[in-house]
This record gives C-alpha cells, sequence and structure tokens, in this order.
C-alpha cells in the first residue's frame, strides 16, 4: 500500500507506532528516523511516502527549520507534527505552516493511530481551538502564498546564508536567488532581509 515515515528520536514512540500502524494496516511499510538528516537521506532512498510524523523537537529540527526542509522533498506528501509540547500556539503554528495535522503525545496511542488514520484518508487532524488568532491567519495566508522554492530560500535566509550559498545549495544562479527574495519580500509585506528573517523567528525557534 506505500510507506510512511515516523521520524522522532524517542524510540519507545518509534517503535509504538510503527507496532500500531503495521497491526492496523499491514500493507504499509512504516520507516524509522532519528533526526531531520535521517528522514532526508530515507526520502531520498525510497522518494514515495503517503505520510510523515515529525516529531517537533529532533536535534537538528531548528523549531519549524526541519519542517521546512522535508516539506520542500516530499512536495505534496501530508507532514503531520507530533509533539509532547502541545499549547495553542504551537497548534496555530503547525495550522499556519501549513501541517496536515499536529498530534499530541500525551494522547493515547489508538489516538495517535485513529488520527494518522483520517491523514491518510486526505483529512486533518488538529485538536480544538479556544479560537481565532488573527496573526496566525495572518501568517498562514503569507506561507501559503510561497512556493516551496520560496519557501527553501525564505529558510536558509533565516539561517543566515547569503546569496550566493543560497544559490549553490539550490543548484541555481545568484540571479534567480535574487528574483525569489524580491517576491518573497513582497508576499511577506516586507521590505528588507532583516524585516523577513524577524517574521520568521517565531518559526524556527526551539
Amino acid at each position: 500500500m506505500g510507506r510512511i515515515l515516523v521520524a522522532d528520536d524517542h524510540p519507545l514512540i518509534q517503535q509504538a507506532i510503527q507496532l500500531a500502524v503495521g497491526a492496523r494496516h499491514p500493507g504499509n511499510i512504516v520507516d524509522l528516523a532519528g533526526t531531520v538528516a535521517e528522514a532526508e537521506a530515507l526520502i531520498g532512498r525510497h522518494r514515495e511516502y503517503r505520510l510523515l510524523l515529525l516529531d517537533y523537537e529532533l536535534p537538528d529540527a531548528n523549531g519549524f527549520g526541519g519542517f521546512f526542509r522535508l516539506q520542500h522533498l516530499l512536495g505534496r506528501t501530508p507532514i503531520a507534527i507530533i509533539s509532547a509540547h502541545d499549547g495553542e500556539q504551537m497548534v496555530a503554528t503547525a495550522q499556519a505552516v501549513g501541517a496536515a495535522g499536529f498530534l499530541s503525545k500525551r494522547q493515547p496511542l489508538e489516538s495517535i493511530v485513529a488520527a494518522i488514520e483520517i491523514i491518510l484518508a486526505g483529512g486533518r487532524v488538529y485538536p480544538p481551538s479556544n479560537g481565532g488568532d488573527a496573526q496566525v491567519d495572518q501568517l498562514r495566508r503569507k506561507m501559503d502564498s510561497l512556493s516551496g522554492a520560496q519557501r527553501r530560500v525564505l529558510l536558509a535566509l533565516a539561517s543566515g546564508d547569503l546569496n550566493k550559498q543560497i544559490a549553490a545549495d539550490l543548484g541555481v544562479s545568484e540571479a534567480t536567488i535574487k528574483a525569489h527574495l524580491s517576491a518573497i519580500f513582497r508576499k511577506l509585506g516586507v521590505t528588507n532581509r532583516t524585516q523577513a528573517i524577524l517574521m520568521m523567528r517565531p518559526l524556527l525557534q526551539p
């Protein structure tokens, strides 16, 4: 039926989800990664995944930076965040960046597996919210307006990379990076690199 990738640095969480999903859907292969880099390697090897379940606090995640890195590789594959830190701001930010769901590690395993099934069927799963947040809604709209390449450029920018470095990493010219930055600034409603980085900072805080 396909492959599911679980990126979590806690062996017990990894194994519990692997066993539970395997028992419910024996046709699916569940791959395990303990870092973003390991997940990138698995995606490079297998290419096609039905779902990525991503721990927000992987050692090399840099906040939602790991989400953006893996989203760039996976394209339209849904990514669900799983974390023990399930405060409303965290959940809202996951929604803003386009995650397919947010699963709390404090939930029973049966609830996590049920949520995975909903996401595999094309749904979205989030805990109940106390109400809308105008800033989160605005951030979601702005992030949605960026292409995959523009998100990758923005992440590299927030990491402090220069245009030359970003161009080399993406295999494009510096002129292309400058064009991406102009589009990013316009879509985010900022005028320079510093303002763009400040807007990204809440998404990159561990």
